[in-house]
């Protein structure tokens, strides 16, 4: 009898134990899978090696300079790849359109349930990168840089958001969720180090600033 009220107690304790990862699984929101940035001690490194200079001239801009959205697989573009990479229980139909899933957005912390609710954000803005040196670049190195799932440099988040962000940089724009900022500062840094981007000083002191808190 003891072996038998013993074992029950086992049963009933993991029983609850399921039960209590069940519950954990179901409140916790997805997380946006954005490649892991470069350390904080790298990111520092690379920022000092980055060219300090004045944004170059807008002239000439056009965000179709930079092919973006472009095919990665089957019907799938890169915003449909990107969301299903962010996304928990994503269902896609016959085209790649995401019908259903759970997004949480890293810069503001909201989850949304509709795919048209979320924005994937190039996180050094297309015109951004233009002024700071792909006004230069060929039309397949704006095509890498648009598309880019390598590097942390797509991500997605709350449309509304990623509005109000459109083609600032860290010296007048960072996500309002200020846990995320060390990671955002580093992936920043990341981004424009390997496409051999400048900063200009503005942007460059406001890093600093984030990532010797880091």
């Amino acid at each position: 009898m003891m072996r038998i009220t013993a074992r029950r107690g086992v049963l009933a304790t993991g029983i609850a134990a399921l039960t209590t990862v069940a519950t954990l699984l179901s409140t916790t929101p997805a997380q946006a899978a954005l490649p892991t940035p470069i350390a904080a001690s790298t990111a520092r490194s690379y920022l000092s090696s980055l060219t300090v200079t004045t944004e170059h001239s807008r002239t000439g801009y056009n965000r179709d300079l930079f092919r973006h959205w472009i095919t990665i697989s089957g019907a799938c573009d890169t915003r449909e790849t990107i969301l299903k990479r962010d996304g928990t229980g994503v269902v896609t139909n016959s085209s790649c359109s995401a019908t259903s899933g759970s997004w949480y957005s890293p810069y503001d912390g909201a989850t949304w349930s509709a795919a048209s609710d979320v924005d994937i954000d190039h996180l050094v803005p297309l015109a951004e990168a233009w002024d700071s040196g792909a006004y230069n670049w060929s039309a397949s190195k704006r095509e890498q840089f648009a598309n880019d799932r390598t590097r942390p440099q797509l991500l997605a988040v709350t449309d509304n958001v990623n509005q109000s962000k459109s083609d600032q940089d860290p010296g007048t724009w960072w996500p309002s969720r200020t846990a995320y900022k060390c990671t955002y500062a580093r992936a920043w840094v990341q981004v424009k180090h390997y496409y051999g981007l400048s900063v200009d000083s503005t942007e460059k002191s406001a890093l600093s600033s984030v990532l010797n808190g880091c």
